[in-house]
């Protein structure tokens, strides 16, 4: 029986973040558009000091797993995708991705490198659900979303503030038997 490498798809691989990623996702740090869209933190730059403290910390914790997102062809770091929160007891995790550069957005790569997550996360780790949340101002993130099959659960209304309006926090999530049959009916 030949075993497929559930970590790398067409056009991206999930591999390990190396300590000479720091400087490439510390770019990406200094970019406001980025920042707003991967986290509901303040959009502050960080250090590559500060994104390698981040990273080896994030190695470490045992209710995770991050990956650097790489192109194939060229091994280029071009996003991160993370696996947190897991709750192992009730096999239950939430996912994020960023893309770096802009010039990578819509190209195609987020949803590949997220249904390598989803294959990771349901048939490695043997996860139940997956859920993630996205800002309502996030369109293209809500429909590649789903696209893939992620049901909308909940709203935490009017949970931000970003340029003087209020903007709500969506949770999705996807349950292992509906990725599934999603994989079924390619």
């Amino acid at each position: 029986m030949e075993r497929k490498n559930i970590l790398r798809g067409e056009k991206v691989q999930l591999t390990a973040l190396q300590p000479d990623d720091a400087p490439h996702i510390a770019e990406w740090y200094q970019d406001a558009s980025f920042l707003r869209a991967y986290d509901s933190s303040p959009a502050y730059p960080k250090t590559e000091k500060q994104l390698a403290a981040m990273i080896e910390e994030e190695q470490k914790r045992k209710d995770g797993f991050i990956f650097a997102v790489r192109l194939l062809d060229s091994r280029r770091i071009i996003g991160i995708l993370q696996l947190d929160g897991i709750a192992w007891t009730h096999g239950t995790s939430f996912i994020s991705i960023g893309i770096g550069e802009e010039a990578d957005r819509g190209q195609g790569y987020g949803r590949e490198a997220i249904q390598l997550g989803l294959r990771f996360a349901f048939d490695e780790l043997n996860l139940h659900r997956v859920c993630l949340t996205v800002f309502s101002y996030n369109e293209a993130a809500r429909t590649l979303y789903e696209r893939l099959g992620f049901q909308r659960e909940g709203v935490y209304r009017e949970h931000l503030m970003r340029d003087g309006q209020r903007h709500d926090m969506l949770l999705y999530g996807l349950l292992r038997r509906e990725w599934q049959e999603l994989q079924q009916n390619k």
